[in-house]
């Protein structure tokens, strides 16, 4: 039987990660094109055929790589593309196209590769050209998003060299699973899927349930807020943080499987969280004794069928199963019985994100940034009327108007600013004159907003509250699972309202009706999507009740 046993198969991650920056020393030049979902429906395929075509024409394919990335963070701007020349500024290019291309090879790069530090981009270029040093760039704290627009994310050699898998091999080396969790807890992590439990107790739960006969590890990669795109841009712009992360919690809760559940809307992250985890399996960091550690770890992809309740655990658990994705009362709590029966432990995609970066540079750095209570950076998607739609990332406690107004630019209408909703349609409508708000996860709370799992939507004076609350209210509707009746009946009875009110036909009666519905919802909803679909509500009614009450008629009939 001892002949048979396979010996544990190590490899060498610093040898492969010296010999891919050692190659990237032979390239002067490194030019990085954004391949992220936005940028590819904007045409950067056709783009870095044409830069590729454009260097084997003119000889330089030796002294330039093309690099494809993830996400670059400034989405209006899109396609982007930077060129990282050696002794010279990096240039970012906005609105690429084939044309301007092949017109960057050569009248930029080949004649800058020839000049050295001598070279300047020529004048006619610079509408093209979007400053670095904007407080878009310069204002954000990038944590999880520290690879994005820098590596190739199907590439794991590019995240060996960025120091990518070293966290996890001292993990399994040097670690106790207690020991991970600890660093987990005094970092301060809260999960960022929107609820804020602390990821290191949830993580200590966890581990010391006894699995019988396994544990499983689950990331939650069902986004579904309107206008929402932070776990879809970290899954496709570097997939194998996540997968870290996860290792490194099966390790420390005890798992020997787990499930990425990503929403099937999402094609490219799910086809480079499968190239990733096939990677990974290669270079034996995924299977059976990995590391000769004696840790036995495997994973896989399931797709979500986009369903916005699936979103809640216990809902995304019953989907994995074969199930309809219904929430389900609790306790008992995943983490004592969740896929299956078993214990398992599910977190946010951009939560796994966060785990190497902290075990890598240590509790104390993460938690220097942010607030006493809310540790660390988050990750938004900043859309709406805003100048700098886009992907940003941020400590906690900046403030609503520093994002708006430094890292966005201001409203893109020109019009005054009115409002910010954060949350998704499960968060709340914060008004201009409370934007001085610290964005934390209390501080949103006190004004009936959420984190959430990252929206962040800017409005203007031409955006009426009524109206937004009828928008969002009309979709938490549309994917109320049905499963409990103050979700099922209570969304449908403050719709009706939200409809008479927007027809100018409600009454007094039917606004006092709205907040008693909405509250009793809050109070009595099986799950967190009918326990927070009445925040827009609610949060409109209370700062902008003036728009309620102007469509009201006078009398109180029909």
């Amino acid at each position: 039987m001892e002949e048979n046993k396979k010996k544990a198969v190590t490899i060498d991650i610093e040898a492969i990660a010296k010999e891919r920056i050692e190659e990237d020393k032979k390239f002067p030049c490194h030019i990085y094109c954004c391949a992220s979902t936005g940028c590819i429906s904007s045409g950067s395929e056709s783009i870095i055929d044409a830069l590729n075509t454009a260097i084997e024409n003119h000889g330089i394919a030796d002294k330039v790589k093309i690099v494809k990335t993830g996400c670059m963070g400034l989405c209006a701007e899109g396609p982007l593309v930077r060129v990282e020349l050696e002794g010279q500024k990096d240039v970012l290019y906005k609105r690429m196209e084939s044309v301007l291309a092949r017109l960057i090879i050569t009248e930029h790069v080949k004649p800058a590769l020839e000049k050295g530090s001598d070279f300047t981009v020529p004048e006619y270029l610079n509408e093209h050209i979007l400053p670095l040093d904007i407080p878009f760039f310069t204002k954000q704290e990038k944590v999880v998003l520290e690879n994005a627009g820098h590596i190739d994310p199907e590439d794991i050699s590019a995240y060996f060299a960025k120091g990518g898998y070293s966290a996890f091999v001292d993990v399994i080396k040097n670690k106790t699973p207690q020991d991970v969790i600890n660093i987990i807890k005094e970092s301060g992590l809260r999960g960022r899927g929107g609820g804020g439990f602390p990821t290191g107790m949830k993580w200590d739960f966890a581990s010391k349930v006894v699995a019988n006969p396994e544990k499983f590890i689950i990331c939650n990669g069902d986004e579904g807020d309107p206008g929402a795109y932070m776990d879809r841009s970290v899954l496709e712009g570097d997939p194998h943080a996540v997968l870290e992360g996860m290792l490194i919690g099966a390790y420390a809760i005890g798992a020997t499987e787990g499930w990425f559940y990503i929403r099937a809307e999402y094609p490219l992250a799910i086809e480079r969280m499968q190239k990733a985890i096939r990677a990974a399996k290669k270079h034996r960091l995924l299977g059976a004794d990995i590391m000769g550690s004696g840790f036995n770890f495997d994973c896989d992809v399931r797709y979500g069928a986009g369903a916005f309740v699936c979103g809640e655990e216990t809902a995304l658990i019953a989907s994995i199963e074969g199930k309809r994705g219904t929430p389900r009362p609790r306790p008992p709590y995943p983490t004592n019985q969740g896929l299956w029966n078993q214990p398992s432990c599910v977190n946010n995609v951009e939560t796994l994100a966060n785990i190497p970066r902290i075990v890598r540079k240590g509790a104390k750095w993460f938690s220097d940034f942010g607030t006493d209570k809310s540790k660390g950076t988050k990750v938004f998607a900043l859309t709406g009327k805003v100048q700098h739609c886009g992907l940003i990332e941020v400590p906690m406690g900046m403030t609503l108007n520093q994002i708006v107004e430094e890292i966005g630019g201001g409203t893109s209408t020109g019009k005054a600013l009115k409002a910010v909703q954060t949350g998704g349609p499960s968060g709340g409508v914060i008004p201009r004159d409370k934007l001085d708000l610290e964005v934390c996860y209390d501080k949103l709370k006190e004004v009936g907003s959420i984190m959430g799992s990252g929206g962040m939507i800017v409005m203007d004076e031409d955006d009426g509250m009524v109206e937004i609350a009828k928008f969002y209210l009309e979709f938490t509707v549309d994917e109320s699972c049905g499963k409990c009746a103050p979700c099922r009946i209570g969304g449908k009875q403050m719709l009706e309202k939200l409809e008479k009110l927007v027809k100018g036909k409600g009454t007094k009666k039917d606004l006092e009706e709205l907040k008693r519905v909405a509250n009793a919802m809050k109070k009595a909803s099986l799950c967190g999507l009918g326990q927070t679909a009445p925040n827009p509500v609610l949060s409109t009614m209370q700062f902008f009740e003036k728009e309620y009450l102007d469509k009201i008629v006078t009398s109180d009939e029909e």
